[in-house]
């Protein structure tokens, strides 16, 4: 079987094997990509048509108290300016962007013990007080299942928990001995119990990561069924041991971007912040490779800057009115429109008709 026909296999069956998977990955064309983003397109178009769902990302807290290797606000980082939004502070984001149309807001930080249980069910449960027809996300990290079962009780509504790597092996060279995949999966899989949405998810193209590693991945995600996941190109930060590694590609990750719309046509797929960091048009070359969501920054402009996860992110000097504009004018030059409303996980039996993809669409992804 050729590589045309592995695509048109996970097309028609949403899995391969691991060898097929890898034969795939280790054979990335131009050509070939484009006839598997063809696929993937008109999968998204069926389910999603050509709506765009935006997120509106809080960035709260750049303390962490893990010492992951790849990442600009681990603990043992002594040039990060470190911060902590207020409850208000956070609150005035959810006021702000509310006004701007966004009804998902997603909560991300790093692993703060000042964060408490309770004072992350006040913020949740007062945002939900104020804004009841907003999601509320949460990206907070690896917490015990009663921290998780609290969450939920207050109002959050989904819960993104990338597993990095699901090889044992190659997880251990990305992390501290403290840190487990074990534990990571354990986690997503009590999130998922609980009744969270739950979003996994993965770098391409980190330290030591091998085709073999990245099959692993996919599988992963088939067997966990989670409803988003979120790749991205790894980006090395200055400030980590990792400083001197080659970053991920653009090609590559767009290439997983579709392999995993396939495999989970169903699945809420974001247009990473990452993408636009490596390629000036990246997020729209990753709508047009089958994600549906992109995350404007609704976090205070004075300390984007600080939450520095890799070296050059984008957009941390633009108001919040300014990146949903942008976001919105980039998605409208490629045919597809942000839409305001919470921008749910489509279930198999509420699809949309389909729409086929246009010349333009196939005209950008070329480019």
């Amino acid at each position: 079987m050729n590589m045309f026909e592995l695509i048109d296999k996970l097309e028609m069956e949403h899995v391969l094997s691991g060898d097929e998977y890898c034969a795939l990955i280790g054979s990335v064309t131009p050509e070939l990509s484009e006839y598997l983003f063809e696929k993937s397109r008109r999968i998204r178009h069926q389910i999603y048509g050509h709506d765009i769902f935006v997120r509106g990302l809080i960035e709260f807290t750049n303390y962490c108290k893990n010492d992951c290797y790849y990442c600009g606000i681990r603990r043992s980082n002594k040039n990060a300016q470190r911060y902590r939004l207020q409850k208000d502070d956070i609150l005035m984001c959810c006021e702000q962007g509310y006004g701007l149309g966004f009804r998902t807001f997603v909560l991300q930080g790093g692993e703060d013990p000042y964060f408490t249980d309770e004072r992350i069910t006040d913020i949740v449960s007062s945002i939900k007080r104020l804004y009841p027809d907003c999601a509320v996300t949460l990206s907070i990290g690896e917490k015990s299942r009663e921290s998780y079962e609290a969450f939920f009780a207050a109002g959050a509504d989904r819960y993104l928990l990338r597993h990095e790597t699901a090889n044992d092996k190659h997880y251990k060279k990305l992390h501290p001995p403290e840190l487990s995949l074990q534990h990571r999966k354990d986690c997503l899989h009590d999130l998922k119990d609980i009744g969270f949405q739950v979003g996994c998810g993965f770098m391409v193209g980190s330290p030591y990561q091998t085709v073999q590693n990245l099959a692993e991945d996919m599988l992963f995600i088939k067997e966990l069924q989670p409803h988003m996941v979120g790749i991205g190109p790894f980006i090395a930060h200055s400030d980590s041991p990792f400083n001197n590694e080659r970053n991920g590609t653009l090609e590559l990750t767009l290439f997983m971007l579709g392999l995993i719309r396939l495999t989970l046509p169903e699945v809420l797929l974001p247009s990473t912040t990452a993408l636009g960091t490596i390629h000036p048009r990246g997020r729209e070359k990753g709508i047009l490779a089958g994600a549906n969501v992109v995350m404007p920054n609704l976090s205070p402009v004075s300390v984007r800057k600080k939450y520095m996860l890799y070296d050059n992110k984008i957009c941390t000097g633009e108001e919040s009115a300014q990146c949903k504009d942008c976001l919105a004018n980039r998605m409208k030059s490629i045919g597809y429109n942000i839409v305001v409303d919470r921008g749910d996980w489509r279930s198999p039996e509420n699809n949309n008709i389909g729409i086929i993809p246009g010349k333009e669409e196939i005209n950008e992804l070329r480019s």
